[in-house]
């Protein structure tokens, strides 16, 4: 593989890796990968980004892009084959608004649910519930349709599903039981059993320095 291609530092379960790497791989660029230990952490990437969080989109000539939605907008700016990013403004605003409710409101209840334990007095089944009042208005959204835009795929798809997945993941029983959210399960069913999905969620060891290059 070419080593002056990107590098992208990921970890293989982080929300923001996943959408990113998706993007990537859905609008064909390539860049080295490198799987981080979030528990041991290699020293050239505490150098390269100190906040230490993935993913980190690092190029050529020593810029690096710390946010995932920024990776995502440079790799749809290169290349867009599927029109992730609608050629209506409105949509995208609307799309972008969404994704921003859920980046910032969601992930806040998600993890005083998810990882309560990390933080004091909590009550995580309120958060939970304030999260799921979220994700009603998504079952509202997909009421007719397949994606959030229509049909196909888009950035806000794409964006917010890792973060459900997550939700899901914290009790998967009362998920998937005791929560009247149909389409919203339908919707992170097909995102889950989808080949982009598999493709990016393959298992790569954490990068060490020396080692043989990964492409993705």
């Amino acid at each position: 593989m070419n080593n002056k291609k990107p590098i992208l530092y990921s970890f293989r379960r982080c929300p923001y890796a996943i959408r990113a790497r998706i993007v990537i791989k859905l609008c064909e660029q390539v860049c080295q990968l490198r799987e981080i230990n979030l528990n041991s952490k290699p020293d050239e990437f505490l150098i390269l980004s100190p906040k230490a969080t993935v993913p980190v989109l690092q190029f050529p000539d020593g810029s690096i892009i710390e946010e995932s939605l920024e990776i995502i907008n440079w790799a749809i700016s290169i290349n867009d084959p599927l029109q992730l990013k609608s050629k209506n403004q409105s949509v995208n605003d609307r799309e972008m608004k969404l994704i921003k409710a859920f980046d910032d409101e969601f992930k806040f209840h998600l993890d005083r649910y998810k990882y309560s334990n990390r933080y004091k007095n909590i009550d995580k089944v309120f958060h939970r519930s304030k999260a799921e009042e979220m994700l009603s208005q998504l079952e509202t959204l997909l009421n007719k349709s397949k994606w959030l835009r229509g049909k196909k795929i888009g950035i806000a798809d794409i964006s917010i599903l890792p973060f459900i997945r997550q939700f899901r993941i914290a009790n998967v029983n009362w998920f998937d039981k005791e929560t009247n959210l149909p389409n919203v399960k339908r919707w992170l069913n097909l995102f889950l059993e989808s080949q982009m999905f598999t493709c990016v969620m393959e298992k790569y060891k954490p990068w060490k320095k020396g080692e043989e290059i990964i492409e993705f």
